[in-house]
């Protein structure tokens, strides 16, 4: 099978289909330029989609130190770190710190670590902020 056909086989017909990791991989080692171009309209169409927050839900404060964790192993990485700093409403006060502080990636990691993963794992999260 040529890789025209390989390509074409791994490309959804579906316009909302949501490529996973895997199958980026897959359509990357064929074409490069078209696993980004898949990755990046994925990426800003995610980015546009206006999150439902369910006032209803409760915060459970132990997903929400879970989700902290994990960014906490993330950011370590790099020498960075963060902190809970408190809750207020539905708004997650957070302090980034070590390598954290003063980095220009930091607002970066913010949005695409931090908010991500809380987003993610924590229902009822309005917003999260970084506090000095």
């Amino acid at each position: 099978m040529s890789n025209i056909d390989l390509l074409h086989k791994l490309l959804s017909d579906d316009p909302h289909h949501i490529y996973t990791d895997e199958e980026l991989d897959a359509i990357e080692e064929i074409d490069v330029s078209m696993a980004l171009r898949l990755a990046r309209a994925q990426h800003f169409a995610n980015a546009n989609v206006e999150r439902v927050i369910d006032e209803s839900v409760d915060i459970d404060l132990d997903l929400l130190n879970q989700a902290i964790d994990e960014v906490k192993k993330i950011l370590s990485s790099d020498g960075g770190d963060i902190e809970l700093v408190n809750l207020t409403e539905r708004t997650v006060n957070v302090r980034m710190k070590g390598a954290c502080v003063g980095c220009p990636n930091a607002p970066l990691d913010l949005k695409n670590v931090v908010e991500k993963i809380i987003f993610d794992q924590v229902p009822g999260v309005r917003a999260i902020q970084n506090v000095f």
